[in-house]
């Protein structure tokens, strides 16, 4: 089996997402939208590859708004549709965060930004324990989805709905790749003041991201063979 891995930028890896994938025989494609490069002025235009050639995409998160078509709409327009066409054409896709908030809209709902971020671990609400754990799962965005027509919500907390699902596909709202080498990344790549503007110490985050790892590992292989077994039935 191919699995297309939609990496919007060049500091989001798949780590334990990409693991189990693995595991389960996936020959796994990343394809980078927005390159270092282009980092600043993110509105470049984009060849995606044919996902009709492959039997899971999975589009993971962005530094931006899956609403914000003035920023990103060179490439975000084009990835709505091959979203909404790979959804609605019953072939199993996994949002993450933004990939989330994307399949939201692509499906007819709608992303726009939240009262307030989440950043940092928090536990979830979800009425499918077996499919979606409470967590705690790594969360750092600043926008929220309307859940779209058709789907069915199965997890949510106070602040925003956490996952949907829709035909053969998955949306989640948290970071399920998310390890502390990732976490480095994110933070050495502007995201320190972002998370002392929460209030809230870096420093900490990355270490109790750490001390996560194995824990959060654990975690989403779990829900990553759920999903392809429950509602992507690839295995």
């Amino acid at each position: 089996m191919k699995a297309l891995v939609i990496q919007h930028d060049h500091v989001s890896p798949t780590g334990p997402v990409g693991k189990r994938l693995e595991h389960h025989g996936f020959d796994i494609t990343e394809f980078l939208v927005v390159p270092e490069t282009s980092f600043r002025e993110p509105n470049v235009a984009v060849d995606f590859p044919d996902p009709t050639q492959f039997d899971l995409v999975v589009f993971l998160g962005a530094p931006w708004g899956a609403w914000d078509d003035a920023c990103i709409g060179n490439w975000l327009t084009p990835e709505l549709e091959m979203c909404r066409d790979l959804v609605a054409a019953d072939r199993p896709v996994l949002g993450i965060c933004f990939g989330g908030q994307l399949m939201a809209r692509a499906m007819g709902g709608s992303v726009a930004p939240g009262e307030h971020p989440e950043i940092g671990w928090t536990n979830i609400w979800s009425d499918d324990h077996d499919l979606v754990g409470n967590g705690p799962w790594f969360q750092f965005h600043y926008d929220r989805w309307q859940v779209p027509p058709g789907a069915t919500e199965i997890a949510r907390n106070p602040v925003a709905s956490q996952a949907f699902v829709i035909n053969r596909s998955l949306a989640v709202q948290f970071h399920p790749e998310l390890d502390s080498a990732a976490l480095k990344g994110w933070l050495d790549e502007g995201g320190v003041p972002l998370v002392i503007k929460d209030n809230q110490d870096p420093d900490v985050m990355l270490a109790q991201t750490i001390a996560e790892d194995a824990a959060g590992e654990a975690r989403t292989y779990k829900l990553i063979d759920a999903f392809l077994h429950r509602v992507a039935k690839l295995i």
